[in-house]
């Protein structure tokens, strides 16, 4: 569920970050998620933790409510 909202935000308009840039965002930030692990994240082929997701939310400049789509109180 969250994997595909990862791709959406990383993909949005007028800000495309590829996979491998966020995956050295996510290094820089002391979070170990390589291009790979978040690709399998992104296809729902891996689980992503509680603090993994703060981490991913911080570093596309988005709310953690961002990732859960579907809970609008969450997404304002």
């Amino acid at each position: 569920m969250v994997g595909p909202r990862i791709r959406a935000l990383r993909n949005r308009r007028g800000r495309k970050v590829t996979q491998q840039e966020l995956a050295a965002w996510l290094q820089a930030m002391g979070l170990d998620i390589d291009q790979p692990a978040l690709s399998r994240i992104e296809r729902g082929e891996r689980l992503i933790a509680d603090f993994e997701m703060a981490t991913v939310a911080q570093a596309l400049g988005v709310e953690i409510g961002k990732l859960f789509p579907g809970l609008s109180a969450w997404e304002g």
